[in-house]
């Protein structure tokens, strides 16, 4: 089965109860074959509030993974705004709407000067999907440069330049693949300059480099002075090539990364100093309503509108806008971008200690609440995805929500609603240690 190794499988079913297999039974009688369901005990959820989830039972489950939900499950005012508006008018871009124009407006305000136009769309598949149009349109070329088991989406041609989805061999002929910017970065731009080279030969060009600026699918890296002067370096040889830096910002973007005073963005691409020409935004925009969009410089919008007239019926409705502009008003009215920072760095702390004391876990890595800490072999000191299995399924277990990531399935990867708080995180790490100790 292509995917992560906690995914349920077939010969799980077997140990399930009687609802739970029912369930399955009729999701799988009527759902696609390509859906996936998490945990060999699959779990069914009927309510969420703040970092929890409750099952019909009542069981309480601490979410340290849904990235989604920024603000929170079930935010009262996200929820009013979206009752509110649905009730008055919902339409498309088409007509004139003051809504969509403030928000457009505290959005992009957000970002560096240059980066002022917003084209709002429902997913970041979409968003990365139109950013790489763009790209080809202005470059004129459409060869495409991505991390070895980076992801970006789910459609045709972004699936093609998502290796973490089918492997290389599901790229398209003009994806080429680079290693993260790991270490000194010295293997980046080297293969940054391979990849750039056979992009030439091979008559594709090079239309653009895209980053997942949290790198989650390659196992997480936290920005840091090695990683930003191995993207500028990349992002540079790229830009002789003619090419185009496209940051994706869907996973690290609205201040899941952490903010202080010395570091105030809400975008990873800033963190990493890099200076993009196409930005995509996406899965927390709206806590769970389907908006994303793309933040790019005027001049690229401009030529790529002069040829296209782009449309997509259900993106940037004012029921959807209504969502966003509640989501984005609470993460500065309650501050959860610098919440994230601060917790996030007791967590990291708390992880480096367990891991001090632990030989399965090795390198705990992050910014604000995004981590990562890799599962290895004692023995052998190599990545162990039976082992960070066993761990996700052991959490499940005691009621703590987790997955892994990585090139080998074996990092944990910590991402969860921007409110988690200390309390959250102390149980977390209770649980964690308590799995381990399960594991033997």
């Amino acid at each position: 089965m292509i995917g992560p190794a906690t995914y349920y499988r077939p010969e799980h079913r077997a140990a399930l109860d009687e609802r739970t297999r029912a369930l399955i039974d009729r999701r799988e009688a009527v759902l696609s074959p390509g859906y996936r369901l998490f945990y060999a005990h699959p779990v069914e959820f009927v309510r969420g509030s703040g970092t929890k989830l409750y099952t019909r039972d009542g069981e309480e489950f601490l979410d340290v993974y849904n990235n989604v939900p920024v603000v929170g499950h079930a935010h009262p005012r996200v929820a009013a705004a979206i009752a509110e508006q649905a009730a008055r008018l919902n339409t498309h871009t088409r007509y004139l709407d003051e809504g969509l124009i403030d928000y457009a407006e505290r959005l992009v305000e957000a970002f560096p000067a240059a980066l002022d136009t917003l084209t709002l769309v429902c997913t970041g598949s979409e968003a990365n999907d139109l950013a790489l149009r763009v790209a080809k349109q202005a470059t004129g070329h459409r060869g495409v440069i991505v991390t070895e088991n980076a992801y970006h989406g789910v459609t045709t041609e972004i699936a093609a330049i998502s290796p973490s989805l089918g492997g290389d061999d599901s790229l398209a002929a003009w994806t080429r693949t680079v290693r993260p910017p790991v270490g000194d970065g010295r293997a980046m731009v080297a293969d940054a300059e391979r990849a750039i080279a056979a992009l030439q030969a091979a008559g594709h060009g090079v239309a653009a480099l895209i980053v997942d600026t949290a790198f989650a699918s390659d196992g997480f890296l936290a920005p840091s002075p090695a990683t930003r002067a191995t993207l500028a370096a990349v992002a540079a040889a790229v830009r002789a090539a003619g090419g185009l830096v496209i940051a994706d910002e869907v996973q690290p973007g609205f201040g899941r990364l952490g903010a202080t005073a010395e570091k105030p963005s809400l975008w990873g691409f800033v963190r990493h100093g890099l200076d993009p020409d196409l930005v995509t935004i996406g899965k927390p925009m709206a806590n769970g309503l389907p908006v994303a969009g793309l933040v790019a410089r005027r001049p690229l919008m401009a030529a790529f509108g002069e040829r296209v007239r782009y449309f997509n019926t259900f993106a940037g409705t004012p029921v959807s806008v209504a969502a966003a502009r509640a989501t984005w008003e609470v993460l500065h009215d309650e501050g959860l971008p610098q919440h994230a920072g601060a917790v996030g760095a007791a967590l990291l702390g708390m992880l480096r200690e367990l891991t001090g004391g632990h030989p399965r876990l090795r390198d705990p890595r992050g910014a604000g609440l995004y981590l990562g800490v890799d599962v290895v072999d004692p023995a052998t000191g190599l990545p162990d995805q039976p082992a960070a299995t066993a761990l996700v399924s052991g959490l499940r277990e005691r009621r703590i929500l987790i997955s892994a990531s990585g090139r080998d399935n074996a990092a944990l990867k910590i991402r969860p609603p921007l409110p988690f708080s200390h309390g959250d995180a102390e149980r977390f790490i209770t649980e964690l240690e308590g799995a381990l100790r399960d594991l033997g």
